[in-house]
């Protein structure tokens, strides 16, 4: 919705169009989303010049950016639309929240929670840059997204049902039952456990639809 320059930098686009000929970034509004989000304004100055490369890359305190081939195949998993509320855990640089930011649209809602007050300040300030956040909006302009710097245990349940909620962390054993009462039925739930993501989906009985994808690597849930 809202790019920064009127054109996309050759090592980003090649970079998307790896993640295309690889089979990972298949779905129209989330391709249409890495062109237009450009990852060189989430990552810290010391790695700018590596913004481009398919690898994490530590913004302090610890964390990192995730790898593009990982929030592409997350993104893949939780099918964001335009409209949907999303909430986004461990929101970290902010770059996959505005990623979600460009995909609901002015008619959807992304809710991002970071726990590391340096961190929430960083993501703040980088998504800012595409005007996602209202107060970077003309008066009377409702943002897409909404910060909070608090635990993510419990969820948000102030703002439930949500149609999706994505984590960037890796939980130790399980997801917080919390987070499954806080969907819609057919909401999807995709977050690290160990070194899997996992995809939950609500069913209409109120059950989840459960799928494992193993071989990837996160930062540890705190």
């Amino acid at each position: 919705m809202f790019p920064i320059s009127n054109g996309m930098n050759p090592q980003w686009k090649n970079l998307i169009n790896s993640l295309k000929k690889k089979g990972v970034l298949k779905t129209p509004n989330i391709i249409s989303a890495f062109e237009k989000i450009d990852r060189k304004d989430f990552v810290i100055d010391e790695y700018k010049n590596s913004a481009y490369i398919d690898e994490a890359l530590p913004i302090g305190e610890g964390q990192t950016i995730s790898q593009p081939y990982t929030v592409a195949f997350m993104l893949e998993l939780l099918q964001p639309k335009s409209g949907n509320k999303i909430l986004d855990i461990g929101s970290g640089s902010g770059w996959q929240t505005a990623l979600l930011a460009e995909i609901v649209g002015k008619h959807g809602k992304v809710y991002s929670i970071e726990i590391i007050p340096e961190l929430c300040k960083f993501g703040k300030e980088n998504i800012s840059k595409y005007n996602f956040i209202e107060k970077s909006l003309p008066a009377g302009r409702q943002g897409i997204v909404e910060c909070f710097h608090q635990s993510a245990e419990n969820g948000l349940p102030e703002k439930a049902p949500l149609d999706g909620i994505i984590a960037a962390a890796a939980l130790d054993e399980k997801v917080p039952e919390q987070w499954f009462n806080q969907l819609k039925t057919g909401g999807r739930l995709v977050a690290p456990i160990r070194n899997s993501v996992w995809l939950f989906i609500k069913t209409d009985n109120e059950k989840f639809e459960q799928h494992e994808y193993a071989g990837f690597a996160f930062v540890p849930f705190v």
